[in-house]
């Protein structure tokens, strides 16, 4: 049994990568900056998780150790500073000590584009990465794709929320740059095989190029998915400014204005298929067309059944944290706030579990009666419902103005709101272990928006609720960090 080593394993390709080599029959083992990132993944007892950093040394040489082959899924596309600089130094090492390491195999996941063209900071930085992942020796298969068609993809998220929230739009003239789109399925399927593909035929680096079998436009795609959806959409081309695109699409997708640029940067690049080394390589994967693979990522998201998206790779390779993510999940705006704490699990639930009702919620607790009022004045529950038990709570049971949706005691609580909102909110709370033997709590406000007004409504009051629940999750601490008065006792 071939032992294979994932690096960006809680990424979106990754997370997809893994299950389907654990089929396959392969030995896995990951390398992740923090394993919690994992917890709720279905394989994870049937695979190895390293713990470490893909720019440390040491922890690269532990992961390396014993594997013959290696996936290479990092990036740093979406960091604020120069992510060129520190895909090459994370290439770079991960060349050498595999080279060190004996590794056999390294397969990468890389863009198109033609390297003799005015390639975008991103396509090229894609292109370097391959070159030193070769460089010291290790045979290097690399993929160049094309824009990914998937649920929970950057690329298609961007896509469906533009489409979707808009009935009229100003478009960019690169809308007319050509393209072929590939599905996540095909993509992975090419990933798996290349782990079987016989020396004799790969180079010391073997560059295919990947695409669907449709070449479009991204106007064709959006006008496809809007007729997939039933949707009538206007859209008018104008020659505007990246800056002004980026910052658009930040407001109106979940995606983040750095990513957002980086991703249109590169679509003003042709990404269209050059040779025919894939068809060769792989004669048994046959691409699928644009309609197939829209059809399929649709009928995903519309049965809950995202399985990955572009924002579960919370971490970048630079080893910084990210204690505050604003981002997507199957079709979900979400805020997510997290915090280490050395004390007692039982101590940290039963403050959470004890919120609401004539206690509050610990931080301005007028901020929330006030919007309790605004609730009732628009026909909403408001404030006034309280609680059944002042910390005894069951599922189903009305909090104020949310009501508990699922409990695991000492490790989960999801409210579900019933306040008037132009959308679906819950705000959620976890506790979860880590290996230094401290506690990981993740406090997450998830919104689903129903059209423009649901994007307004969670953009406009995004820096109250920033300001009211980075002082909640602060006050949770602290107050777990006391005695518990009489009667507060949380007994399930």
């Amino acid at each position: 049994m071939k032992k294979i080593l994932v690096t960006g394993g809680t990424g979106y390709i990754g997370g997809r990568l893994v299950p389907r080599l654990l089929q396959a029959g392969y030995n896995v083992r990951l390398l992740v900056r923090n394993p919690a990132m994992l917890q709720g993944r279905s394989w994870l007892p049937q695979v190895e998780v390293i713990q470490g950093d893909a720019l440390l040394d040491a922890d690269l040489e532990t992961a390396l150790q014993g594997m013959e082959a290696a996936y290479y899924l990092i990036h740093s596309m979406s960091s604020l500073e120069d992510f060129q600089s520190r895909d090459r130094l994370a290439a770079g090492k991960f060349g050498l000590i595999s080279r060190d390491a004996g590794l056999k195999r390294i397969i990468y996941l890389g863009g198109l584009g033609n390297p003799d063209q005015d390639l975008s900071p991103h396509l090229r930085s894609r292109h370097e990465v391959g070159a030193l992942l070769a460089a010291p020796g290790v045979e290097l298969v690399e993929f160049r794709s094309a824009v990914i068609i998937g649920s929970g993809s950057a690329s298609f998220e961007m896509m469906r929320y533009t489409v979707e929230g808009l009935p009229a739009s100003l478009c960019p003239l690169w809308v007319d740059t050509r393209l072929q789109p590939i599905s996540v399925r095909d993509v992975l399927d090419y990933l798996v095989a290349a782990l079987e593909l016989p020396a004799d035929k790969v180079e010391s680096h073997t560059i295919v190029e990947i695409g669907g079998a449709d070449i479009l436009t991204y106007h064709d795609m959006m006008r496809g998915y809007a007729e997939a959806r039933g949707l009538k959409r206007l859209w008018v081309k104008v020659p505007l400014p990246l800056t002004v695109c980026a910052t658009w699409l930040h407001w109106i997708t979940p995606i983040s204005a750095p990513l957002a640029r980086a991703l249109i940067e590169g679509m003003r690049n042709e990404v269209i298929v050059r040779d025919t080394s894939a068809r060769q390589l792989f004669p048994s994967i046959h691409p699928r067309d644009y309609a197939t693979s829209l059809e399929r990522a649709l009928a995903r998201i519309t049965a809950d059944q995202v399985e990955t998206t572009w924002s579960d790779a919370q971490m970048s390779a630079t080893g910084d944290s990210v204690p505050v993510t604003l981002s997507t999940r199957e079709g979900l705006l979400l805020e997510q706030r997290q915090q280490f704490t050395d004390l007692p699990t039982p101590a940290v639930f039963r403050v959470i579990a004890s919120l609401g009702g004539k206690r509050g919620w610990l931080f301005f607790n007028w901020v929330w009666a006030i919007r309790g009022v605004i609730d009732r004045l628009f026909g909403g529950v408001g404030f006034r419902r309280g609680r059944r038990h002042p910390a005894d709570l069951r599922i189903g049971d009305a909090l104020d103005f949310w009501r508990v949706e699922a409990l695991e005691l000492d490790h989960l609580l999801r409210l579900r709101a019933e306040m008037k909102v132009p959308g679906k909110a819950w705000l959620q709370f976890e506790l979860l272990p880590m290996p230094a033997g401290n506690h990981l709590v993740i406090q997450t406000a998830f919104f689903e928006p129903k059209g423009l007004p649901g994007l307004l409504y969670w953009y406009v009051l995004y820096p109250i609720h920033a300001f009211i629940f980075s002082g909640m999750i602060r006050r949770i601490l602290q107050a777990a960090g006391k005695p518990p008065s009489a009667g507060e006792e949380f007994d399930g």
